[in-house]
């Protein structure tokens, strides 16, 4: 895990999109979405659930996206 993985992470749970989080850093949308499941496979869980239309953080996202923010805000 690292800072860069956690911006981009904020970025999809703010857009509710892996393809509009990647455009927003510069990165393809399988990109975003190997970053996203490398954080899930370092904190043993789902972060984002993938819906049809959107992505949307789980609880355990909400609470990273809490924590992260602090962290990108230092």
């Amino acid at each position: 895990m690292d800072l860069w993985q956690l911006k981009i992470f904020c970025k999809v749970v703010e857009l509710k999109s892996f393809s509009r989080a990647g455009k927003i850093v510069n990165l393809s949308q399988p990109t975003v979405s190997s970053h996203i499941k490398d954080l899930e496979d370092h904190f043993g869980c789902r972060l984002i659930d993938r819906l049809s239309k959107e992505a949307v953080a789980t609880k355990a996202g909400e609470l990273l996206y809490g924590y992260a923010l602090k962290i990108l805000a230092s």
